[in-house]
């Protein structure tokens, strides 16, 4: 297995939201990636900048982090160039994308599709957020913190040779990152992350995956909410450890119609509690990122005080969920 540790840079209309393209608020200017064995040794670098077909000024902001400037960019080649170059560049060979935080993969698809170039798979695709292992291996008690990747390099006094802020630098920055987590700390590679930019559409295409300490699924696509949450799967409680469908100690509940709570209990492995963040598709369909983990008695008691304030107030028929399915 290799690891594609990439980077983009991109541009965005200089006069504001309102002139942005329909499909494309950022468009890619320079791709910049390292490959690293399963091992971690360094097997290869890809660096090209993007001639910009859409955004034709540079953003005054972007232009004065990145310095860079159009006139560096009118000879280079076309994004869907640059981009089938980048994609036969990480071969054949099994291999997972890497990247700093969760916008770059997500981005990459966008430009693809924008620019009608085929998916680099119609599904959910597997990537590391080096961010986030990060945080999770150095900032345990704050798993939730993100660093720059600069703090994140000099926590690691990994020493400087390039600026950052361009696309093959902050690449090899993130793949320098890596490099030592793997070293470090080679379980959190286990930790894999899923970018949803096209989700599943069916049920053979749909994301079960267990962590160490949790299990997430992804589902495949509803016309609607109501849909969406009458499904059996998508609200149903299962231990992931004995796979026993279990009774809710506490319903689905949401208090802002996007995240839904619930709590339910195995009599072999205690309490679990689920979350279901609903995502809603360009097209305007729906899909359920649900979470399922263990947690301790405390947490399960907050759970429950949530769901009797929310039981007590005066907007409780309209922040419920759906009737129960399981």
């Amino acid at each position: 297995m290799n690891y594609v540790v990439f980077d983009l840079e991109w541009n965005q209309s200089n006069t504001g939201v309102s002139s942005r393209v329909e499909g494309l608020p950022f468009e890619i200017i320079e791709i910049g990636a390292v490959k690293l064995s399963g091992d971690g040794t360094t097997v290869g670098e890809f660096n090209e900048l993007v001639r910009p077909q859409v955004y034709k000024e540079m953003h005054r902001i972007t232009g004065k982090i990145i310095h860079l400037t159009m006139e560096e960019l009118k000879h280079s080649r076309s994004f869907p160039e640059v981009a089938t170059r980048f994609e036969m560049w990480c071969g054949e060979e099994p291999f997972l994308y890497c990247t700093w935080g969760t916008l770059d993969l997500m981005e990459l698809q966008r430009n693809r599709k924008f620019f009608y170039m085929m998916p680099l798979a119609e599904k959910p695709i597997p990537y590391l957020d080096v961010q986030k292992l990060f945080a999770l291996t150095y900032d345990a008690a704050e798993p939730r913190k993100r660093r720059s990747l600069q703090d994140a390099v000099d926590y690691l006094q990994i020493e400087k040779h390039v600026p950052f802020h361009r696309a093959f630098s902050d690449a090899y920055y993130t793949a320098k990152v890596l490099q030592v987590l793997m070293q470090e700390n080679p379980k959190i590679l286990s930790r894999i992350s899923y970018d949803v930019f096209y989700p599943p559409t069916s049920r053979e295409t749909e994301v079960r995956h267990q962590f160490d300490t949790y299990f997430k699924y992804i589902s495949r696509t509803f016309p609607g909410k109501r849909e969406l949450l009458s499904d059996k799967e998508v609200s149903s409680s299962k231990c992931y450890l004995c796979h026993r469908n279990l009774k809710k100690r506490v319903r689905w509940f949401t208090t802002n119609n996007r995240h839904y709570i619930c709590l339910a209990y195995c009599e072999y492995h205690g309490y679990l509690k689920g979350k279901i963040r609903v995502n809603k598709t360009a097209e305007g369909d729906v899909f359920a990122v649900k979470t399922t983990r263990l947690v301790d008695e405390e947490t399960a008691r907050e759970v429950e005080k949530r769901w009797e304030k929310l039981q007590n107030s005066k907007n409780k028929e309209d922040d419920c969920i759906v009737p129960e399915t399981d």
